[in-house]
C-alpha cells in the first residue's frame, strides 16, 4: 500500500472517530447512555427500540406512527432526532468497519 493511501484512511479513521465522540459525548438533550445505546442498537427499551431497530436495520419501514410513539412516551422532537441520529450512524460505522475487515481479509489472502 502507498504511503500517501495509508494517509488518507488515517483521515478517514479520524474523522470517523470524531463524529462518534461528538455525538456520543457532546452535548445534546438525552444522555450519553442513551444516545449509546441508540448507536449500538442494544439495551433499548419499547417504543425506541422498534423505531431505532428500524432506522437501524430497515429504514424503509419506519412509519409516522412509530415516531409518534416515540413522542407519546414522553420524547421531545430534539431528542428523537438526536437517538436517531446514533441509530443511523452506529448502524453505518458497523457497516463500514466490517467492509474494512473484510478488505483487510482479502487482501491478506491474496498476499500470503
Amino acid at each position: 500500500m502507498r504511503a500517501g493511501a495509508v494517509r488518507t484512511e488515517d483521515k478517514k479513521q479520524t474523522a470517523r472517530r470524531a463524529l462518534e465522540d461528538r455525538i456520543l459525548k457532546g452535548d445534546g438533550s438525552v444522555s450519553s447512555d442513551q444516545r449509546a445505546r441508540a448507536f449500538n442498537n442494544a439495551g433499548l427499551t419499547e417504543p425506541l427500540h422498534a423505531l431505532l431497530g428500524k432506522v437501524a436495520t430497515r429504514p424503509t419501514q419506519v412509519t409516522d406512527a412509530d415516531f409518534a410513539a416515540a413522542r407519546s412516551s414522553g420524547l421531545s422532537e430534539d431528542q428523537i432526532f438526536e437517538l436517531v441520529i446514533c441509530a443511523a450512524v452506529g448502524q453505518s460505522t458497523r457497516q463500514y468497519l466490517a467492509g474494512l475487515a473484510a478488505l483487510d481479509e482479502a487482501i491478506r489472502g491474496t498476499s500470503g
